[in-house]
């Protein structure tokens, strides 16, 4: 055993690289041990690496952590905290390391040192080392793997999954595959050779996925940016800008001569140029800040941006929406014509703005979201020229639809909020302690009871559960219920596994390079626009069959195929029950819910959120059913029964844009859809002392 792990240990030599080192645009140096050097090991010894109290604390189990923090005094009430908090008092102490003390370090031969060589003695050290070396011996001796196996195994990990996401459970997929756990579609695997042509390219689009963390390290994970952070993300936009033209270049000849039925749509994703293109959208945003203001070069970058139509499509929307907003505020004044007067110069580019919206409202790859607020901008541009009304553009037909309202009242639990923790630090604290205590007696310093945070669930009493406490969606849920409906606080759940069901075969029909491995719960290009295109007339039998009312038949065929392997599928949730969907699909009826899959085959990554909260349905009895007659029929009923899905909002809260549209979208298809207030008709407050509710 001791000789096998030495080998780990051991130090191997490789042949001299051939190869250049490669430059990629935007990077500073690539990162340590992403290059081989002269000689590697599979593993590193922890005598030899592990040397700061982070890296050896890490190494800690829950119960060994407590032992040392309670020699070092610290608390936390988790690990978290723990290490946290034995890392800052580490910091701040310092102690006399006896042990390592030698007779040569005496008061003299200290002072004669200097400041920096003071600082490593072995006499005075910080407790870090104290605690390392206590840590390491209660761990004992440790390996892991070397960075160089590492970075190989990221590498494989992308060439073959065809993913850039490398997690700790990257390889769990194949191993539970492997033991028969976890069980996946039964499909053609078709993997092409084309992903990355060479080793320069896989290379570059590493280097290019470390660059764009660097801009988004800059302008989303470190608070505001300075204009020194964001003049950074510009000097990387100026080196990636020539490389990005030169792979559009590329891409679009191999559009037009190499890719078919769209399967370039999910290739393209893995090509530097995909990830250049977010760092170019960023670097125009950033443009157009107030710290630059260079709009000029914002809009000729976002005509470039448009010009393509091969990479981040659903992005088109919002670079048509802010060029509209430069031509018809900034143009005129950054571009002057010397024929035309100041005030003909402002209504030339207000035309140009409005010749932009319109573009964006053809464009087919512009997303549906963002037609409102085009069609908004129009509406007011035309004003603003004062066009003929007969001329003006006439969106009535294109408005949001609007939900039935109702509303549900309950009673909300209130929880008072934590006293401030009180530390043994000297009179003053004390004294801050009691002011703080007595201000609620002048009634303006502290908010009511009945108010709940900004942002918090807030918390409601079940009326059919035995007053048991819930969320505001089961409350309203079980007011449902007492109406006669059934349903799930599901979101879009159930939504994607009537989808999966329905679409099974559909998605995974043979379709060229789409499976690359045996570990895919749905084909490559589902999130991309290619997905209808390359199964056209798959897409409209299956959507043919659905509305001729054979759903109930197709997930009956499915489940009994793949229910008792529960395969993995996108979206697919195998716990709600064959009977609940199969009454769902007839409550439906065929053509609302051929619309309904209709809408999710074709923007299937656009219809991830928004989905109402709450999904019911509800089977007609003998009185429904009369009601049901021709003439009577409501849009959202079909001769067995109807679905209804229905938003739950609390006390101020709104629709966001994505709900707005899911509402449209189920309205237009003939799906009732209720937007659910839930008011509070009682409010009680939990005593947090011994969990008694006060009326107030």
């Amino acid at each position: 055993m001791v000789s096998a792990v030495n080998e780990l240990f051991l130090q191997r030599d490789l042949p001299e690289a051939e190869a250049e080192p490669q430059v990629s645009p935007g990077e500073l140096v690539p990162p340590e041990g992403s290059d081989l050097e002269s000689c590697f090991s599979f593993a590193d010894n922890s005598d030899e690496h592990i040397t700061t109290l982070e890296e050896a604390s890490s190494l800690l189990l829950l119960d060994e952590l407590k032992n040392i923090a309670k020699e070092a005094k610290v608390q936390g009430k988790n690990k978290t905290e723990l290490l946290r908090a034995l890392r800052r008092t580490s910091g701040k102490q310092g102690g006399l390391d006896f042990a390592t003390l030698q007779r040569t370090d005496t008061e003299d031969s200290v002072r004669s040192m200097t400041p920096g060589e003071r600082e490593d003695s072995p006499g005075k050290t910080n407790r870090d080392t104290h605690f390392v070396r206590k840590i390491m011996a209660e761990t004992g001796q440790c390996i892991r793997l070397s960075s160089a196996p590492h970075k190989l195994f990221e590498r494989v990990h992308l060439v073959f999954y065809r993913s850039t996401e490398w997690t700790e459970k990257s390889l769990t997929t194949i191993i539970l595959a492997r033991i028969a756990r976890r069980n996946f579609p039964e499909y053609i695997v078709s993997r092409s050779s084309n992903i990355f042509a060479s080793r320069s390219l896989l290379l570059e689009f590493e280097a290019s996925l470390r660059t764009q963390f660097r801009v988004d390290n800059v302008l989303e994970f470190n608070g505001t940016p300075t204009r020194d952070t964001l003049q950074t993300v510009l000097d990387i936009f100026e080196e990636v800008l020539p490389r990005w033209r030169v792979l559009l270049s590329e891409e679009q000849q191999k559009e037009d001569s190499i890719y078919f039925s769209g399967e370039g749509a999910y290739l393209r994703r893995l090509s530097p140029a995909w990830v250049y293109t977010r760092i170019v959208h960023k670097a125009s945003f950033v443009l157009g800040t107030g710290k630059f203001k260079e709009h000029a070069r914002e809009h000729s970058i976002l005509s470039e941006l448009l010009s393509q139509r091969l990479f981040h499509a659903s992005r088109r929307g919002s670079w048509y929406q802010r060029k509209a907003l430069l031509e018809e505020h900034y143009m005129a004044n950054l571009f002057p014509s010397p024929t035309r007067s100041p005030e003909e110069d402002k209504k030339h580019w207000k035309r140009v703005a409005l010749e932009t919206c319109e573009q964006g409202l053809q464009d087919n790859l512009v997303h549906l979201i963002y037609h409102y607020d085009l069609q908004k901008r129009i509406t007011k541009l035309e004003r603003a020229l004062k066009i003929a009304k007969r001329f003006q553009h006439d969106f009535g037909h294109a408005l949001l639809a609007k939900p039935a309202e109702r509303t549900f009242s309950g009673i909300r639990i209130e929880r008072p909020p934590r006293p401030p923790r009180l530390r043994r630090s000297g009179s003053s604290t004390m004294s801050n302690v009691a002011a703080t205590t007595a201000a609620p007696a002048s009634g303006t310093d502290s908010p009511p009871a009945t108010l709940p945070r900004r942002g918090a669930k807030t918390i409601w009493l079940d009326p059919l559960e035995s007053l048991g406490e819930c969320s505001v969606e089961a409350m309203c849920l079980s007011q449902y219920r007492s109406l006669g409906y059934s349903g799930f606080h599901a979101e879009g759940g159930i939504v994607r596994t009537l989808f999966a069901l329905l679409f099974y075969d559909v998605l995974f029909a043979y379709v060229p390079n789409v499976f690359q491995t045996a570990y895919q719960t749905c084909p490559l290009d589902l999130h991309t626009e290619g997905f209808v295109e390359a199964r056209r007339s798959e897409v409209n039998a299956r959507l043919a069959a659905i509305a001729n009312g054979d759903g109930e038949v197709i997930i009956r065929q499915v489940w009994e195929t793949q229910g008792e392997r529960r395969t993995c599928v996108v979206g697919l949730d195998w716990n709600f029950e064959l009977e609940d969907l199969c009454e769902i699909v007839k409550c439906a009826g065929g053509e609302r819910l051929s619309t309904l899959c209709k809408v999710m085959a074709e923007e299937y990554a656009e219809r991830g959120g928004g989905v109402p909260d709450l999904f019911l349905w509800k089977v007609f009895g003998k009185d429904d059913k009369e009601e049901s007659k021709p003439g009577n029929v409501s849009t959202a009923k079909s001769e067995y029964g109807e679905i209804v899905f229905a938003e739950v909002k609390s006390e101020n809260d709104r629709l966001s844009d994505t709900q707005r549209l899911w509402i449209h979208v189920l309205t237009g298809a003939g799906i009732k859809v209720e937007l659910c207030h839930a008011a509070a008709k009682e409010v009680r407050v939990l005593d947090s002392m011994d969990g008694a509710l006060t009326k107030i």
